[in-house]
């Protein structure tokens, strides 16, 4: 997998906001080297978030978003801000880009410097057109070339003075930005972190109606990835060949991964000795939300006739017959809870904003999402009071191997006895 083909949700996403007409397009294209966003003298040209991947260094792989002016009026201009409150909500690094020209700042830009606040979002500060300014940069030496040590009242930023129309200090930004947050950026591993050097692990996979045409899906992917970067030895095989691989291995396996949707007939071809997980659970783990997951799965042994569960796919394809979202899981469901259930399935971005409905969230593994979109998703759902957790660990606890399949995670584990 080359750089162009790193997926999205692996992507660091800097998002630049601001006023109408402070210039963000024009320096999305400068950073960018490209004419990504349409660029006018006319205030309120970009309508829609324009993404682009790129890679800045030391970060990586990085989503630049070029968004709507928030400071946008109207009816029209009211929905082009809620889209960028949005974006807010999958933004790693947020760029606020202002009129350098203007000394009086504008509500909409102290409006977005809380919401960074807010949602603990880090956050740097560029004043565009500073060709405009020339002697009269209120900071020592030229303001062509030098970063502020000044921060805005109440939120400390790191700025720097650029001129998107003149290329000016567009390296220097591109420099800040890796410099300022690349240490922070956490680097994290689906598995690695649980294997040894020289570790034999299995992944079970199902090739079946709902697996991708010619390919794995991205758990499976980074696992067998994280897996041969920790020196250990990964073994593919279907749930179908499990007995019989098991039976030909010289030693046991040191641990076995298996697809969420096998995990009844796995757990019971895999002795007790081994460690079993799936990728679902890993990806929970993965993602920063595992403990908020196996808190949630108890809701299902509460569930009434009549509430509604709200099962999300964080991406969107075809559902076919047998669909995990939209017939296995509502089928267990019904299985361990002898309730009638009302059951809502979505997918993609569409989350609903008010979650007051709901008595349960099932959530994907999230492989297509960030983990700070996802985050957002889960605190919403506990902010409405409603337990969440994902596909992989609802499954195991209705299918009563929840317990086993986060040994590998012992805090985790703790709260099964809670």
């Amino acid at each position: 997998m080359g750089l162009n083909d790193t997926p999205s949700s692996e992507r660091i996403r800097i998002s630049f906001f601001g006023k109408r007409n402070a210039g963000k397009s024009s320096l999305v294209n400068a950073i960018t080297n490209q004419d990504l966003s349409v660029v006018s003298d006319t205030a309120g040209t970009t309508t829609d978030p324009v993404v682009k991947s790129m890679e800045l260094l030391p970060l990586g792989p990085v989503l630049i978003t070029d968004t709507p002016g928030y400071d946008d009026m109207g009816e029209l201009g009211e929905l082009r801000v809620r889209k960028t409150r949005q974006i807010l909500n999958k933004t790693d690094i947020a760029i606020l880009v202002t009129d350098g020209s203007s000394s009086t700042p504008d509500p909409s830009e102290e409006e977005l410097l809380n919401l960074f606040r807010d949602k603990n979002i880090p956050c740097l500060i560029v004043r565009n057109k500073s060709d405009l300014l020339k002697d009269s940069v209120p900071t020592t030496g030229n303001p062509e070339n030098t970063i502020t040590g000044r921060v805005s009242p109440g939120f400390s930023a790191p700025e720097i003075y650029v001129s998107a129309k003149e290329r000016t200090n567009i390296d220097e930004l591109k420099n800040l930005i890796g410099n300022t947050f690349g240490k922070s950026m956490e680097t994290r591993h689906l598995v690695a972190d649980l294997l040894h050097p020289n570790d034999l692990i299995v992944l079970v996979i199902p090739i079946d109606g709902s697996a991708p045409k010619g390919r794995l899906i991205l758990p499976q992917q980074q696992a067998i990835r994280d897996i041969l970067e920790a020196g250990a030895y990964p073994i593919c095989t279907r749930e179908t060949e499990l007995k019989d691989l098991l039976e030909k291995l010289p030693i046991a396996p040191d641990l076995v991964i298996t697809d969420s949707q096998a995990f009844g007939l796995v757990s019971k071809i895999v002795p007790s000795s081994i460690p079993l997980t799936s990728f679902s659970i890993l990806m929970a783990e993965y993602k920063g939300f595992l403990d908020a997951a196996v808190a949630g799965a108890k809701a299902i042994d509460e569930l009434s006739d009549g509430d509604r569960v709200l099962i999300c796919e964080g991406c969107t394809h075809h559902r076919q017959c047998g669909d995990i979202g939209t017939v296995k899981l509502p089928a267990w469901l019904k299985q361990r809870t002898g309730k009638e259930l009302k059951i809502t399935a979505t997918s993609g971005a569409d989350f609903p904003e008010d979650l007051s409905p709901y008595k349960l969230i099932i959530h994907c593994g999230g492989c297509m999402l960030s983990a700070r979109e996802l985050t957002y998703r889960m605190n919403c759902a506990l902010d409405a009071k409603v337990p969440f957790t994902n596909y992989g660990v609802a499954i195991a606890y209705m299918k009563g191997i929840l317990k086993r399949s986060i040994t590998v995670f012992p805090e985790v584990l703790k709260l099964l006895d809670e």
